[in-house]
């Protein structure tokens, strides 16, 4: 199985756009069974977040899937097809594994070195497993991708010196926020760093208002912040300075009619797709909106320069050390054929002997075994050695040659040896081959 993207991205897609495929957990949940039904796919998962929408499956063929993969990513926008089509993006194989863990280390974010994006794809691994859609390939690939994001940022300071999409809509909107009266809309992952980053730059009262009271009075309560019910929303705007929207609601939730109440300026950040509020409140005086789309130049122009090309670094290494341990790993069948048939030899042979010399006594035949398995040993032993230093650069072509010259069948042991993660103890490591 091979691992195929199909997606689609504020790096390919003005946020309008990418506002027609918005999906929530449900709808997350239908896509990846609509994947699913397509036959040549055997695992899938979705990673959905303000800026992105991608299906990553794991496939038997190429033609045949990507098709099938970029109609079912485009279904929600109906009408708006032929218009989305040319705005998809496609990686295979070698390629999908690199683009997942640039994502996964932020390295493809609005925000280049975000956090969220790390929690965002854990849970795209998360529901895969609760719908059992991730399978080994899947996993396999997730559980590094989650490892790499953590060391970029644990080992670079990308979190220091990449600005958050909060922090740069913050920026945008209002000249301070010291002091200010603060509403946050949505409970959430982007909600809960609004939250933080406007508590540490110092604003006066916050509140969380969210459909879910236990999710908002949870958020207030780790900020000791404020919380209330969607029904007071728009009572706290009539008394907020600044607004951030980040609750992703199917509908607007804060209308021109809302805004328009607000007694003095008011600073309006829309971080949720499809949006929050209505755009048409940029028309009222006194009042400030930002949105996604505002950001997506600003901050693609604002790559912080060292810390990136360091994440960078650790990116590569990673994706290829874990395309070397895949080659290894597929070529393990095959060595392990190779020594099977090896074995399998001795044993016949030492069969015809006994059958030829039926007085054979113990201590000579466990001698005369111990010669022969010396002697097929050293013979598959330079293959052996040859499939570690020659397979890791081509472990396809070297194993059909292998398996061509000693007519080996690697799917016979092909479900001994496959392996679930790259060094978590589970399968035949390169070093064991």
């Amino acid at each position: 199985m091979t691992v195929l993207v199909v997606g689609i991205s504020h790096r390919s897609a003005p946020i309008p756009l990418l506002e027609k495929l918005a999906v929530d957990t449900d709808g997350a949940t239908k896509l990846i069974e609509d994947v699913l039904a397509n036959p040549h796919v055997s695992e899938a998962t979705v990673v959905a977040t303000c800026n992105r929408m991608e299906i990553y499956a794991a496939v038997d063929r190429f033609h045949g899937s990507v098709e099938g993969l970029s109609q079912r990513l485009l279904s929600p926008a109906h009408a708006n097809v032929e218009e989305l089509l040319p705005h998809l993006y496609i990686h295979y194989d070698d390629g999908a594994v690199s683009h997942l863990f640039q994502v996964a280390a932020g390295l493809d974010s609005m925000a280049v070195g975000e956090a969220q994006i790390l929690g965002q794809t854990r849970d795209a691994l998360g529901l895969g497993q609760e719908l059992g859609s991730v399978g080994p390939t899947l996993n396999t690939l997730f559980q590094q991708a989650l490892r790499v994001g953590k060391r970029a940022h644990a080992e670079t300071g990308i979190d220091r010196a990449a600005p958050t999409l909060v922090s740069a809509a913050l920026d945008r909107a209002t000249d301070d926020v010291m002091g200010r009266r603060v509403v946050v809309v949505g409970a959430g992952g982007m909600a809960g760093l609004a939250v933080a980053t406007v508590v540490r730059r110092g604003a006066g009262e916050v509140v969380v208002v969210n459909r879910t009271p236990e999710r908002a009075e949870r958020l207030a309560g780790e900020y000791a912040a404020r919380w209330a019910p969607m029904s007071g929303l728009e009572a706290e705007i009539a008394n907020a300075d600044i607004v951030v929207a980040c609750a992703g609601a199917s509908g607007v939730l804060i209308s021109r009619e809302a805004a328009a109440a607000a007694p003095g300026p008011l600073a309006l950040v829309d971080l949720a797709l499809p949006h929050d509020i209505d755009p048409s409140v940029a028309d009222l005086p006194g009042v400030t909106l930002v949105t996604l789309a505002d950001l997506a130049g600003d901050l693609q122009e604002s790559e912080a320069g060292a810390e990136v090309e360091a994440v960078r670094t650790i990116v590569t290494d990673e994706v290829e050390s874990f395309l070397s341990a895949r080659r290894q790993a597929g070529l393990a069948p095959t060595v392990v054929a190779l020594r099977t048939m090896a074995t399998g030899v001795v044993e016949s042979e030492m069969t015809r002997l006994e059958r030829r010399l039926p007085g054979l006594d113990e201590t000579t035949r466990a001698e005369l075994m111990q010669t022969l398995r010396r002697v097929t040993d050293k013979l598959v032993h330079q293959p052996t050695i040859r499939a570690k230093e020659l397979g890791d650069r081509n472990a396809t072509s070297y194993a059909a040659a292998l398996a061509e010259l000693f007519a080996l069948d690697p799917d016979a042991v092909d479900a001994m040896t496959r392996p679930v993660a790259p060094g978590d103890g589970t399968g035949l490591r390169g070093d064991d081959a």
